[in-house]
């Protein structure tokens, strides 16, 4: 894991918790819970080379596929 990439993975931790009205922390595990966190990660290449609002909505379909229910 590069740094850029872990740049990255803070950054749509912090998107998608000022977009839900989240805490980081909570954000953190709720991603982790639901499959969020792997999803970046496993899907960096390509998600990268989107906008934050499009990994936020990304993020939001993944976690909610994987039991989350934050909308």
């Amino acid at each position: 894991m590069t740094d850029k990439q872990v740049q990255y993975y803070v950054m749509c931790v912090s998107a998608f918790s000022n977009k839900k009205g989240l805490n980081q922390r909570d954000t953190f595990n709720y991603l982790y819970d639901h499959k969020g966190i792997d999803f970046l990660i496993e899907c960096y290449e390509a998600e990268h080379t989107l906008s934050l609002d499009d990994a936020v909505e990304d993020l939001t379909k993944v976690c909610k596929n994987h039991g989350g229910n934050i909308e």
